[in-house]
Formats: C-alpha cells, sequence, structure tokens
C-alpha cells in the first residue's frame, strides 16, 4: 500500500509519519516543495502542481494534514484560506476519487456556532463564526466528493513539538508574576500523537469496510476551559521542578468577551465521540493524560 502524506512538518502530520509507517510506503510532502523527494508539490496554494504530484505517486491513500490554521490571520486573508483549506482538499478529494483511493482529512469544532453546553454530534446544524471556520466547513464538503474519506474533527490540538497553548503559558508563567486566562470557553485539549494512532487505526479499519466512511468527531476525553487547563499545566510543572513566577493560584478567570479577537471564538467546543468509539472499537483517553505525557517530554528542556 501507498500513502501519501502532505503536512508533513506541522504537529500532526509529524505523528502521522511515525504512526502511518507501518501501515505501507509512505511518501511524505512539505509544504515547500523544495524540501520534497522528486521535485513533488506539497504546496496547497498551487492547485495544479499539486494533483499533478497526486497523480505521480498514484497512492492507495491520501493523508491531509495541511491546513491555514491561523484563525486570526484568516480573517484578513480569507481567500488564502479558503484555497487552502478548501479548494486544495478539494482538489485531493477529486484526485482520489479518480484513483480509487481513500481520504483522509482533518476538520474542526469551529464548523459550529459554539452555543449551548452539550457536546455536538457530527451531524448537528453548522454554523461557522469565523472564515477559518467557514473554510474549513467548506473543506469537509468537498472532501465529501470522494466516496472513501475518513474526515476527523478535532480540537485544541498541541503537541511537544512546535508552539502550542501549553507551551505559552509555561513561558508567560516563567516572566510573570500573574496570568489571566480565558474561562468560558470549554473543549478537550487533544495530543496529535492521539489523534495520528486513531488515524491508523481507524484507516486500516476502514479499508476493510469501505461503509466506515464518513465524518467523526475524535477528541480526548473530559472536558476543560482554558483556565482550568492553564492550572493544570503550572501545576503539573511546578511538580515536574520547573520554576516559575506565576503558579496555578495567580491564573485569573477572565470571560471571552473581556478578550477581542478579530476571529470569534466557539463557546461550546464540546466534540461527542460515541461514533468513533463504536465504529472503530476504541477509547479514548482522558485529555490530561497525553497533556501530562507531553509535560514530561518537554522538562528536560524548560524552553518553551
Amino acid at each position: 500500500m501507498k500513502i501519501l502524506l502532505l503536512g508533513r512538518g506541522g504537529q500532526v502530520g509529524w505523528e502521522l509519519q511515525r504512526s502511518l509507517a507501518v501501515l505501507g510506503d509512505l511518501v511524505a510532502l512539505d509544504f515547500d516543495s523544495a524540501a520534497n523527494p522528486d521535485g513533488l508539490c506539497g504546496d496547497f496554494s498551487n492547485l495544479a502542481g499539486l494533483a499533478e504530484s497526486v497523480r505521480r505517486v498514484a497512492p492507495d491513500v491520501i493523508v491531509n494534514a495541511a491546513a491555514h490554521t491561523a484563525v486570526d490571520k484568516a480573517e484578513s486573508e480569507p481567500e488564502l484560506a479558503r484555497t487552502l483549506n478548501a479548494l486544495a482538499p478539494g482538489v485531493l478529494a477529486d484526485e482520489a476519487r479518480r484513483l480509487g483511493a481513500w481520504l483522509v482529512h482533518y476538520s474542526t469544532d469551529y464548523v459550529f456556532d459554539g452555543s449551548g453546553n452539550q457536546p455536538w454530534t457530527e451531524d448537528e446544524a453548522k454554523a461557522p463564526l469565523s472564515v477559518y471556520g467557514q473554510t474549513k466547513l467548506e473543506g469537509e464538503l468537498a472532501v465529501a466528493r470522494c466516496p472513501r474519506h475518513l474526515t476527523f474533527r478535532t480540537s485544541w490540538v498541541y503537541a511537544a513539538r512546535g508552539g502550542n497553548f501549553a507551551k505559552t503559558m509555561l513561558r508567560l508563567a516563567g516572566e510573570r508574576d500573574a496570568l489571566t486566562v480565558i474561562d468560558d470557553q470549554i473543549g478537550a485539549p487533544t495530543s496529535a500523537e492521539m489523534l495520528a494512532d486513531v488515524t491508523a487505526h481507524a484507516l486500516r479499519a476502514a479499508m476493510d469496510r469501505p461503509e466506515l466512511a464518513g465524518v467523526y468527531h475524535c477528541v480526548a476525553g473530559g472536558e476543560t476551559s482554558w483556565h482550568a487547563y492553564a492550572c493544570f499545566v503550572l501545576a503539573q510543572a511546578r511538580a515536574l521542578g520547573w520554576t516559575l513566577k506565576a503558579g496555578p493560584d495567580q491564573v485569573a478567570p477572565i470571560k471571552t468577551a473581556s478578550y477581542p479577537t478579530p476571529a470569534r471564538r466557539p463557546l461550546n467546543s464540546r466534540l461527542l465521540t460515541a461514533k468513533l468509539q463504536s465504529a472503530f472499537k476504541l477509547q479514548l483517553p482522558h485529555w490530561q493524560v497525553h497533556a501530562a505525557r507531553m509535560l514530561h517530554e518537554i522538562t528536560p528542556h524548560k524552553a518553551p
């Protein structure tokens, strides 16, 4: 089996290189085509080059871990966000359909409006609040043109590699005596490592059972606010020997309305994962499990 991975340099893409390698011959492409083998194009702004590269590789599976994820910046560059998040996945869908290949894609809780306090199911009405959310929804619809697709909606993704919320909190807590963090946005911090492992497991199952194609919610178990997440990170870090000026008791909660941003964030980012767990016979660990693991990984370096 030949697998084509797009977005290898991102947090999820980096972990997918590990999890997918055991399934077959993996060709992993970066956004910078100069870094790719045989001149293959991984640049999502080059739609013709992207299509040509898929044809040259002729994979059995395409895994798309690339996207425009700068939520606020997308508000000022909507056409670029649409190209990367909707048009390019559409190219992948059309090429996958032509090849009879599977297409794996990642989407977001931002396709919902964040109302209420119950976890969103896969089929509930979509009403994105931002350019990012709208273009990701358009990408989902484009990907669905390929009958053999797996789309995983997720939220609050992080990894030991690269920047993330936890590392930002650690840096700020090392510099400041007090912090303020939003407490009225609720979701589940989800590790790229878990996403990659779920992807490999689900892909292998779906290839034997094509009826499993479709959209699934994939987030860690439990729920929390950004404020409680920050407090957990700082408490764990102190227990691991980090020297911090601000600890959990010095993190003050604030409301989203007190911290305006160019893009509106959903307050309710809860995603129900019952469909995923039932279809693929999985149990998703509580968010604290991988968050603690990530802190153990970065502790020897202590340079968030």
